[in-house]
């Protein structure tokens, strides 16, 4: 399937703001050159945005106003004219209280930057996690021609001969610390491999995983993944993607004719394929929403459940971003999964052509690294949702990265009412707690944190861990980060901050775990729990104003992507009235 092509020349979008003699076309051109632009680049031609998410408070995008200016080379061979604009940054190192509170508003800022200003399409420059989804929600709510290209993972980190992955060697380390088996001057001087060039996390977690989304939807060039950010051939990408957004914008191929329904079952079976963050269940939701897709967390599970993890990856695997690369990357995987059925090869790509006719000639150089399916990680992949009366609406698992002997367990509840009891708790060696019970943290969710923060891997007490013990049943309504692993509920709904059934665990209630059967169910008789849940009162109240107060009024659970309630659907490209 190639995409069709468009008559050409034909009326642009930025016509309306500089395609005239009139006071107001005169205007509009008179303020841009005094940047210097001549006269004939506004003969027409195609006005491209690159929407850049650089900042130096976002490690992980410091490097892009490089990708910038290569990306306007492409743009100008191409015949454009490129404008770069800068847009709402979400860092997940950094921002507090995380960078989840401010996916929806950097979307909203994309979305009106992109309808309120002169372009016909759009390069999405991306790195950090919360930046993908992002933007494809902005440009998904706009539908102007649009694609992504990532900023790339940072190469391997290595410490004294073992690969050091970012965020999951900071999560394997700090418990060594707890267990006494590595020394506080060790993990400092572990500190210097663990970034040691620019570019996003070098494991599998949520911005290499996100990346991948972008790629497995059609939303960026295939390939584009796995490059290393500092590996020559990243800037090459950028070049190729501002070549190929001209052609876009002079084919119309917009968001909404790649954002299909089978775009996103093709996402959902990569992400099993690669051992993704769980993240990508709430953004893939989100960006579903903005474009009009009817997608459930039902579908995450029916659809990656058979998926094997191939991609020996950390955390839930061995190897890192750089090795993926080598091996063949992501294009590899979507391939195997053509192979197997697993693929509706006739997905649309922005390229023009199909996911199959642009993966069909892929290698895979290193099957460590990219596993043959009989040496799969895990025969059953994807993301594990999982409900019952402790969960209604759903919450999950990643199957690759927990432990095979607590996918069915019943144990006692620790609860923990939010992050700060936890961090009170944790570390007394009087809390009453084995390595067979369940830990519950309550009020982390969308409202409750707010924003829904990446600490639902809870560590575990150091007197368990100094037995050996490097896992357990942790539930929570937050996120964790896709660097992080182990036996962990997230995403539990309706959240405890607004009366869901978690809300109301105590300490020594039993709770029954069962991955194969789905099911997550608190051994609370029914008029119980109803007597309980009368009982309970909201522990956070609405913020008085701001964007503190607009987030926890109108954002949706976890179960639906976390977006705000009225920015489903694509409200398309009018161009503004123009007030001059």
């Amino acid at each position: 399937m190639s995409f069709r092509k468009a008559e050409w020349p034909r009326k642009l979008r930025s016509h309306e703001w500089y395609g005239g003699s009139s006071r107001d076309h005169i205007y509009h051109r008179s303020w841009m050159k005094n940047q210097g632009l001549p006269a004939d680049l506004f003969d027409g031609r195609p006005v491209i945005g690159i929407c850049n998410t650089w900042s130096e408070l976002t490690p992980c995008n410091a490097h892009l106003r490089d990708l910038a200016q290569r990306v306007k080379h492409g743009i100008y061979e191409a015949g454009g004219l490129p404008v770069e604009f800068p847009v709402f940054s979400t860092g997940e190192s950094s921002l507090r209280p995380t960078a989840m509170m401010y996916r929806n508003l950097a979307a909203m800022e994309v979305e009106e930057a992109l309808r309120a200003n002169p372009l016909d399409g759009v390069v999405l420059l991306v790195g950090c996690d919360k930046t993908t989804p992002a933007l494809l929600m902005g440009a998904a709510s706009v539908d102007i021609p649009a694609i992504a290209v990532s900023g790339g993972p940072m190469l391997n980190g290595w410490f004294r001969g073992r690969r050091v992955g970012s965020g999951t060697a900071l999560w394997q380390m700090s418990e060594e610390i707890k267990a006494g088996t590595m020394t506080g001057e060790e993990f400092l001087d572990a500190e210097q491999a663990m970034s040691r060039s620019p570019g996003s996390c070098n494991t599998m977690g949520t911005a290499s995983t996100m990346a991948s989304m972008a790629e497995a939807l059609g939303m960026a060039l295939s390939g584009n993944a796995a490059i290393p950010a500092v590996d020559s051939r990243r800037r090459v990408m950028a070049h190729l993607t501002g070549r190929r957004i001209v052609q876009m914008v002079k084919d119309d191929l917009k968001p909404s004719d790649i954002l299909t329904r089978e775009a996103f079952e093709n996402a959902i079976r990569v992400n099993g394929a690669i051992g993704g963050s769980t993240n990508a269940v709430i953004h893939l939701l989100a960006i579903a929403g903005r474009a009009g897709v009817d997608l459930t967390l039902d579908d995450w599970d029916r659809l990656g459940r058979d998926v094997p993890t191939i991609v020996n990856l950390m955390p839930s695997g061995k190897y890192l971003m750089e090795e993926f690369f080598y091996a063949g990357g992501l294009p590899v995987v979507i391939k195997r999964l053509g192979e197997a059925g697993m693929l509706h090869r006739d997905a649309l790509t922005a390229s023009g052509e199909s996911q199959w006719d642009e993966v069909k000639d892929a290698v895979n150089w290193n099957e460590e690294v990219i596993l043959p399916v009989e040496k799969a990680l895990t025969r059953q992949g994807g993301v594990a949702v999982l409900k019952g009366n402790l969960a209604p609406k759903g919450a999950v698992l990643k199957p690759s990265a927990a432990s095979p002997h607590l996918l069915k367990h019943r144990g006692r509840a620790v609860v923990f009412e939010d992050i700060d009891d936890y961090k009170r708790k944790i570390n007394d060696d009087a809390l009453d707690i084995d390595e067979t019970c369940i830990m519950v943290m309550k009020n982390c969710g969308p409202r409750g944190y707010p924003g829904m923060a990446e600490v639902g891997n809870m560590g575990l007490p150091p007197k368990v861990l100094k037995k050996g013990i490097n896992d357990m049943i942790r539930i929570s309504d937050a996120r964790m980060s896709g660097t992080a692993y182990g036996t962990v509920l997230l995403h539990v709904s309706p959240e405890a901050a607004v009366g869901g059934p978690l809300a109301i665990v105590r300490d020594g209630d039993m709770i029954e775990l069962d991955v194969e059967a789905r099911r997550l169910h608190l051994d609370v008789p029914d008029d119980e729990i109803m007597q309980r849940l009368a009982a309970w009162k909201p522990p956070v109240a609405v913020p008085a104003s701001g964007y503190a107060r607009l987030f926890a009024t109108h954002v949706e659970g976890a179960d639906t992507g976390a977006d705000f309630d009225f920015l489903k659907g694509s409200r398309g490209k009018a161009v503004p009235r123009d007030s001059h």
